[in-house]
């Protein structure tokens, strides 16, 4: 019984190990972590941004700008966060190309969005690595108006 309870713990301690690092093979510092929040983040992409920016993160022609190989997400990361919370009317230039199509404000946590961003700037050849829930927590509060993203 004792080897049985040994065997089951070590399995465990292994696949636990296997978890450490991050999608692009590196070390990542709260790997547990990291993996929950991107994997939460990848269902709340799907739930709640694929229909417009396309599970691929390519956008839809000229009317939702991509994810996928974003100047604007390289460049802007909080405005990213404001925007996901805040949502945005007006032109948004990304990649040289104009959209002007509006983004819904969303009802969001602090922390799906915390996940939504992990996922987003983990996918698509990007390794920023874990956006933590108290740094979107900062940024939403700098957030007065969407509006002034330039």
């Amino acid at each position: 019984m004792r080897a049985l309870a040994f065997l089951r713990v070590s399995t465990l301690l292994l696949f636990v190990g296997m978890g450490c690092t991050n999608r692009t093979g590196g070390e990542q510092g709260n790997s547990v972590k990291f993996e929950q929040y991107f994997n939460q983040g990848e269902q709340l992409y799907a739930a709640n941004c694929s229909n417009c920016h396309q599970k691929s993160g390519t956008g839809l022609g000229l009317v939702y700008p991509p994810l996928n190989q974003s100047d604007f997400m390289d460049r802007h990361f909080g405005q990213v966060i404001c925007l996901m919370r805040h949502g945005r009317k007006g032109e948004l230039v990304v990649n040289g190309k104009m959209y002007n199509q509006a983004m819904p404000a969303t009802t969001l946590s602090d922390l799906e969005i915390a996940e939504i961003a992990t996922y987003i700037y983990n996918s698509w050849g990007r390794t920023q690595g874990i956006v933590e829930v108290n740094a979107v927590s900062a940024q939403l509060q700098r957030c007065d108006s969407i509006a002034t993203i330039p």
